[in-house]
């Protein structure tokens, strides 16, 4: 039930930064949810190939590289998926920025009270 909404609430953000960034588009909330399962499989299974590949430039830039890596992440889901569009490398940065950080405060209301 949590792994739903969190794909849900991750769709939503989708859907808010597509209205927000400029050369960001999504057809529907439907595509949006397509966009949040497709970008968590791909952080599942591309990310962690990416990272050893370039570990020396991660190691070297502090990690933030990893910032490039969540971008091309963006870019190959928007090759995916038809109805999700991100206008290039720069604004595919700022939309994993602000993606990050709308999940961030979402997912904080998911959290459980165990105190």
């Amino acid at each position: 039930m949590k792994l739903i909404l969190r794909i849900l609430l991750s769709a939503l953000a989708v859907i808010i930064l597509a209205n927000v960034i400029p050369n960001v588009s999504v057809d529907n909330f439907m595509t949006a949810v397509i966009v949040a399962v497709v970008l968590s499989i791909l952080n599942l299974l591309v990310k962690p190939i990416l990272v050893i590949f370039t570990l020396p430039v991660t190691v070297i830039t502090f990690g933030l590289f990893l910032l490039i890596i969540n971008a091309v992440i963006i870019l190959l889901a928007d090759k995916l998926i038809d109805g999700f569009a991100v206008g290039n490398i720069w604004w595919a940065l700022i939309f994993s920025l602000l993606l990050s950080f709308l999940q961030s405060i979402f997912f904080s209301l998911l959290k459980d009270d165990k105190s």
